[in-house]
Formats: structure tokens, sequence, C-alpha cells
């Protein structure tokens, strides 16, 4: 349940929803209940996971934005072609305006990174 009880939902409400339909907390009854886990290892992985996003978020918080050269990296492929528009100086797009030398975008493309 995405509202966390501050808005049209009483907290009652959002907990009493939260404790039957929550699949974590139903994961966790369930484990318990079968004797696969105790509530205390439970808890200490919580913990355990609390602090790991905490430092998580410290660090993206802390941590130096990237460069424009890295940016892209990882979400394609590892070293895809990546370009901004008016980031570097030297190099020019085209317009792709109807009627205009450059209105394939295939040919666009072609002409940035080469032969598809």
């Amino acid at each position: 349940m995405s509202d966390p009880g501050v808005s049209y939902r009483s907290r009652d409400e959002v907990r009493a929803v939260r404790s039957k339909s929550d699949p974590i907390l139903l994961l966790q009854d369930r484990m318990v209940s079968s004797k696969l886990s105790t509530v205390e290892e439970l808890q200490e992985i919580n913990d355990q996971v609390k602090k790991e996003v905490e430092e998580a978020a410290q660090f993206t918080i802390s941590d130096a934005e990237p460069s424009l050269d890295v940016l892209g990296h990882h979400i394609y492929s590892d070293s895809p072609p990546f370009e901004v528009r008016g980031a570097h100086p030297w190099i020019k797009f085209k317009s792709c305006s109807k009627g205009g030398q450059y209105s394939d975008v295939l040919e666009i493309f072609r002409m940035i990174y080469g032969q598809l």
C-alpha cells in the first residue's frame, strides 16, 4: 500500500491493510510459524537492510555527480556512444525539421553513430 497514512486514510486503516496483505509481513509470519526462522533473526536481517540502505543513501548524497562521459554507461551496454546536444561545442547536430536536408531519422542516426 503506497499511502503512508497521512492523507485520506487513517493510520489504523493503513496498519490493518498492511497486516493482512503486505507480502513481506505475510512471509515473515509464515517463516516464524513454520519455524524456518525466529523473530530475532528476521529483526536482525531487517536492521542490516536498513543500515545498508542508509549507507547507500548517504553515499549517493555525498558522492560527486558522474561526468557526461560515464553517465550513460551500463544502461544499454558497457560503453554506449553518448552525446548530449550542446555539451560539446565541436559536435554539431543537424536539424531534422520536416523538409530539411536530414529529414529521415535513420539517416541522422547513421550520420551520428555510423552504419547501423
